[in-house]
């Protein structure tokens, strides 16, 4: 016989853990990417359905190339998470390393896999499907490059309101990155946006360098312009991440790193 009041004492056992801020976050946040990302590049794909012949290439290069943003972002939040998981913050930066040694350190082990990420992947679409994601020829090195800057710039910002308000935000490791994609116009262009989110989308590194790669993989020239636009404002936001995560560690050492364990 089963027994009514244990399986009631279980629902809210989980319901109970389901009540915290990430549960909550994550049953309506990634639906609604979902739907926009995907339902933009659908609408997108069935309005250019004739009049591009290499939309298949587009949209995958705009896969790996966004797993490029995600890792760089993902890497940064995911080691001072482990530090937090591990109990070994305190340890970590009682010894004589200083911030940014960490954060290079971080950096170089984050290069390492986005290029793993990218052989992978480019490897993967070749195999499955065909397709040459390095067909941009020469744009593809420094598109790399950029896209790396723009994942650590949001890197940067995650963990900096992690490291300030600890393991209950940790969400942000895997979500922010999510939040500048629709906006990003990864595999579909900008003018496929509401006009109103068009400011948006321009104000980010991101949008430069997919409404590049779709120039060149559709015949266009080099896009100079938007690679400088790209750099520029990647600049900006990466100081500016990296100084807003060195201003959060100091205030959160201040109230004590003993308190995230």
């Amino acid at each position: 016989m089963i027994n009514l009041k244990r399986c009631w004492g279980i629902f809210l056992h989980y319901f109970y853990l389901f009540a915290k801020l990430e549960q909550i976050a994550d049953l309506f946040y990634w639906p609604a990417i979902d739907i926009v990302l995907w339902g933009l590049t659908t609408v997108w794909i069935q309005h250019e359905s004739g009049h591009t012949s290499n939309v298949a290439l587009i949209v995958m290069t705009g896969l790996v190339f966004w797993q490029i943003v995600w890792r760089g972002n993902y890497e940064i939040s995911i080691n001072l998470l482990q530090e937090f998981w591990n109990r070994n913050l305190v340890n970590l930066f009682s010894t004589p390393l200083k911030l940014t040694e960490w954060m290079v350190g971080v950096l170089l082990l984050s290069t390492l896999k986005i290029f793993i990420t990218i052989g992978f992947g480019a490897l993967l679409v070749y195999l499955l499907y065909s397709l040459n994601i390095f067909s941009l020829g020469f744009a593809f090195l420094p598109f790399t490059a950029l896209l790396m800057m723009s994942g650590w710039a949001i890197g940067f910002f995650a963990a900096s309101i992690v490291i300030y308000w600890g393991q209950r935000l940790q969400m942000l490791a895997w979500m922010t990155a999510y939040i500048f994609a629709p906006f990003s116009a990864v595999y579909y262009p900008v003018s496929s946006l509401p006009a109103s989110l068009h400011g948006i989308a321009w104000s980010l590194p991101t949008t430069y360098v997919f409404e590049g790669m779709r120039a060149i993989l559709n015949g266009g020239a080099f896009p100079w312009t938007a690679l400088c636009y790209s750099l520029g404002l990647n600049l900006f936001y990466l100081f500016l991440s990296m100084m807003t995560f060195s201003f959060a560690f100091e205030k959160s050492r201040t109230k004590g790193l003993s308190r995230f364990e």
